[in-house]
């Protein structure tokens, strides 16, 4: 839209937010269809193209001006997308790194929501630290990786960004467990709070609040829509909602329950970084920012699941989550034994 002067074919332009300039190859409108002009006037909405070779050199909402007149103040409203939810994407082969790095630079340039950054890991070797919208958003991203790329992905478990303050005064922010610092020299860890909207039917009320409180929630208002609908308003820490809380949602209440949401700040959190470690070597994919009275029993469920999967060796793996130095959870996969029986069946001679 066109707010103050004209813009010609063969103008130089500047995205003010980006800081990049361009020369109009093309202007048109939408009449339905496309139809080309040389120029567009104040109060008129149409489009433009030019030789703009990075999608990320165009952001949606972003103000556009003549080259000439590059300080002009951009239009009020533009905010720039944040990533919520962080994770760590794999091949599932060591081999198809350069394939990932080709598939995401792809995606990218339709959708200039994703960031990724390359990431290395003791356990999976190569891959990327990829910044999402939301869960949706990272669902649809692996899934046209996997289906339209044809890689065989390993995803960590989605986390958050986190404020952690330093005691020297200064602020971090981090959004891999492992980048954590050491525990002597963090003062508090601040995390990001939502604040959650959630209808369902009336006969469902109990299930939800359960479900809510289980996941921190704190209520602030009910309200009744019509006499079948209640709409529940909860102030949720984001990284309790990012792992299954809407399959939890949608499970208890059959699928009628609806959510939203929206970023609210960030609050100081009592948490910890919970490390998993097999045979006392830890696996870093495994690490995990947890409150500090629940890590206990996200370490037992966590070794509990890693003791089903692990397949049995020729020696005990021992699993334990710990916090720093202390072990709070233990399993043990019992090393594979010599069947003397085994050639015992019924026709032995």
């Amino acid at each position: 839209r066109v707010v103050q002067g004209t813009v010609r074919v063969g103008d130089e332009i500047h995205f003010i937010n980006t800081a990049r300039h361009f020369e109009v190859a093309t202007l048109g409108k939408f009449t339905p269809q496309k139809r080309e002009v040389n120029t567009l006037h104040a109060g008129e909405v149409g489009y433009l193209s030019a030789a703009i070779k990075i999608i990320r050199d165009a952001r949606v909402g972003d103000t556009i001006t003549h080259q000439a007149t590059a300080s002009t103040p951009p239009l009020p409203g533009y905010t720039p997308a944040k990533p919520m939810v962080f994770a760590g994407i794999y091949p599932g082969n060591g081999e198809e790194f350069e394939n990932l790095k080709v598939a995401l630079e792809k995606l990218a340039l339709n959708d200039a929501a994703l960031g990724f950054e390359p990431e290395s890991s003791a356990a999976l070797g190569l891959g990327y630290r990829c910044k999402f919208l939301g869960l949706l958003h990272m669902e649809i991203v692996q899934e046209r990786l996997e289906r339209e790329m044809g890689i065989d992905l390993i995803t960590t478990a989605p986390t958050v960004v986190y404020e952690v303050h330093l005691k020297d005064g200064s602020l971090l922010k981090v959004e891999n467990p492992n980048k954590l610092p050491d525990p002597m020299h963090i003062d508090y860890i601040a995390e990001p709070y939502i604040s959650g909207h959630v209808i369902v039917p009336t006969e469902m009320v109990g299930a939800v609040m359960k479900i809510s409180q289980d996941r921190r929630g704190t209520q602030t208002g009910m309200s009744y829509i019509n006499e079948q609908r209640v709409m529940l308003d909860y102030e949720f820490p984001l990284n309790e909602i990012v792992v299954d809380f809407y399959d939890k949602l949608k499970s208890a209440t059959k699928g009628y329950g609806s959510f939203d949401y929206e970023p609210i700040g960030f609050r100081r959190g009592e948490l910890v970084k919970l490390d998993i470690m097999l045979n006392s070597e830890p696996v870093d994919a495994l690490s995990m920012i947890v409150p500090r009275d629940k890590a206990t029993v996200r370490g037992r469920e966590l070794a509990n699941k890693l003791r089903q999967h692990i397949p049995r060796q020729m020696f005990d793996v021992a699993i334990q989550a710990a916090i720093g130095s202390k072990i709070v959870a233990r399993e043990s996969v019992k090393a594979m034994r010599k069947n003397v029986t085994a050639k015992c069946y019924g026709g032995d001679i």
